[in-house]
């Protein structure tokens, strides 16, 4: 059996990438699947986005109607399955809860799922219902209870140094998923937590680690969970490679670092609880030591690849394809078969927004009958409407004459008007009477717009010679009388184009020249970096604060190690102080 966790920065791009979701499903190979930061609301799930054959799916969406948040985090976990329906399968989960508190539960949920869900909230006395609901309503947790195991999808929280508001529901958000935990370890059970934690535990899980990395209060409580430290969670990746450095699995997104593996381990496999084997006394039987084979990262998911061009040759524009993180993957050996069960009522094939809701027979007539009027309604409109166009197309065409006054082609129509002939309503139907009559106004307007154009078309020849745009075609329509006149009243105005197109030309290779020194200006203003002696890029800073909007200048290169002389040599430069920026 295999279990992959995966941030997949988005579902919908990771879909686009691979095709369909299928695709996507098949090319990690695994039982269960658990996808972080799906980016998908309750409203936008759809079956193309949610539903896969041969898989049956779990989604938790963010519930939070701030629109800064809105299609923010969410996870969703797919499970392989030959049948959703009495299958004695590990992969199908028996029950299934949205969130971790328990008050998410769905209304269809009933008998034990239910009572589990209500003992979630045991241990919770001291958070406020409204505190619970914050916490649990941005779509960061689906369980999936696979009998042998309950499984945890976590996408934890991430918090800036500095953003005191994240940092406390960070902590409240962990704080209140571990009381959860040991509840279930209380009772026995075997618990699996995996995903995006957003914590790189130690030092060596971290590129950059500085002598007091390991302080910070998230990194000493994801510490206390392991049982070197304790606890009661073995680090599954950790505990089969120890020593292996440079084992990370995200980078930043803005600098490059894939290029150079300059990232963070913060996806995470974490188990606890007893093997399964009767003789599990003994202490060195665990469910790690007995049933895990082995735990890898998959970095052939890396969005750079070997052969991309590096960032300072030309890289820098190009767009990697892919999430900024890289799945982590479980491998499980000699997991018996469960008792026949079906999927759980969580199950998206039971998604109102996924399968639609039943219509009854009176609702599926009635709309039937609205559609047909609508459809001989628009057939009789657009009868009328190829009438009134066929006379007026017969009529343009017998007296349009078309001048040249350069080479593109424009059309005078702010002088002439269209006018259609009105209906009372949408559904109002004309008489066969009232194609025969003929209507006074529209002769009037006719004679008007012929006056208008007789009168324009002088101004727009000497216009267009004169000014600095490019000569253009205008097709205008008259009767045929007047359109002779316009035509021989404007060859005098095109004698002295000739003259127009040498000032257009010279004036053409001015602008080009200053351009190409606005240009050069702009190329030496950019500073040269330290370590490799090439431009630099420009950035903004966007971070609020005394310096936001203001420019600076960064080495070009990809982030990478200091040791590493091909990698960012850390060159920073302010660009032009503004005034408001002098101190």
């Amino acid at each position: 059996m295999k279990i992959v966790t995966y941030n997949i920065n988005g579902l919908r791009p990771r879909i686009s990438q691979f095709g369909s979701l299928r695709k996507l499903l098949d090319s990690l190979d695994a039982d269960i699947i658990c996808f972080q930061e799906t980016k998908i609301s309750k409203q936008e799930l759809r079956a193309d986005l949610v539903r896969a054959d041969g898989y049956e799916s779990f989604f938790s969406c963010n519930r939070n109607f701030d629109k800064s948040r809105a299609g923010y985090s969410g996870v969703a976990t797919f499970c392989r399955v030959k049948s959703a329906f009495s299958s004695d399968e590990v992969a199908l989960p028996v029950a299934a809860e949205e969130g971790f508190t328990g008050l998410l539960e769905s209304p269809r949920v009933t008998g034990p799922q239910k009572d589990e869900c209500s003992s979630a909230l045991e241990g919770l006395e001291e958070f406020s219902r409204d505190e619970l609901l914050k916490v649990d309503s941005e779509g960061r947790c689906v369980i999936t209870d696979h009998s042998h195991f309950v499984l945890f999808n976590v996408y934890g929280p991430r918090a800036d140094c500095d953003d005191t508001e994240r940092i406390q529901f960070k902590g409240t958000f962990f704080k209140i998923i571990q009381r959860r935990w040991e509840c279930l370890l209380h009772q026995g059970r075997r618990v699996f937590v995996v995903g995006d934690l957003n914590i790189a535990p130690a030092a060596i899980d971290r590129c950059d680690a500085g002598p007091d990395f390991e302080n910070n209060e998230f990194r000493r409580w994801f510490r206390s969970l392991l049982v070197e430290n304790g606890g009661q969670f073995v680090d599954v990746f950790r505990t089969k490679h120890p020593d292996r450095r440079e084992a990370y699995t995200c980078w930043p997104t803005n600098t490059g670092a894939e290029e150079f593996n300059f990232g963070a381990r913060i996806d995470h496999i974490l188990i606890s609880g007893s093997c399964l084997h009767e003789e599990s006394g003994q202490e060195e039987h665990n469910f790690v030591s007995c049933h895990v084979e082995d735990c890898e990262i998959l970095i052939q998911f890396k969005r750079w690849k070997p052969g991309n061009t590096p960032r300072w040759k030309g890289g820098r524009s190009i767009k990697l394809e892919g999430s900024d993180h890289v799945p982590v993957c479980v491998s499980l050996e000699e997991i018996p078969s469960v008792p026949p069960h079906g999927a759980p009522s969580l199950s998206t094939r039971y998604c109102p927004q996924v399968y639609g809701c039943q219509q009854t027979l009176v609702s599926m007539l009635t709309r039937k009958q609205s559609a047909e009027s609508v459809k001989n309604s628009e057939e009789s409109s657009s009868f009328l409407e190829a009438h009134d166009c066929s006379e007026g197309s017969a009529r343009q065409r017998s007296c349009s004459t078309t001048f040249c006054l350069g080479s593109n082609l424009a059309k005078a129509g702010p002088h002439v008007e269209t006018r259609k002939k009105a209906r009372q309503s949408q559904w109002s139907q004309l008489s066969l009477k009232s194609f025969f009559q003929k209507s006074s106004s529209h002769s009037e307007t006719f004679a008007r717009s012929a006056n208008d154009i007789k009168l324009s078309q002088t101004d727009v020849s000497a216009s267009f010679c004169c000014s600095n745009s490019s000569p253009v075609h205008v097709e205008v329509s008259s009767n045929p009388k007047d359109c002779l006149a316009d035509v021989s009243a404007s060859s005098p105005a095109d004698n002295g184009c000739d003259d127009c197109q040498l000032s257009v030309k010279e004036k053409s290779n001015v602008a080009l020249l200053e351009w190409q020194r606005i240009q050069q200006h702009m190329q030496n203003s950019i500073p040269l970096c330290k370590g490799h002696n090439e431009p630099c890029v420009a950035r903004v800073v966007k971070k609020a604060g005394p310096n936001l909007g203001r420019r600076f200048y960064v080495c070009a290169r990809a982030e990478g190690p200091a040791s590493n002389p091909e990698a960012n040599c850390g060159y920073f430069k302010w660009g032009a102080s503004n005034s408001k920026y002098k101190r």
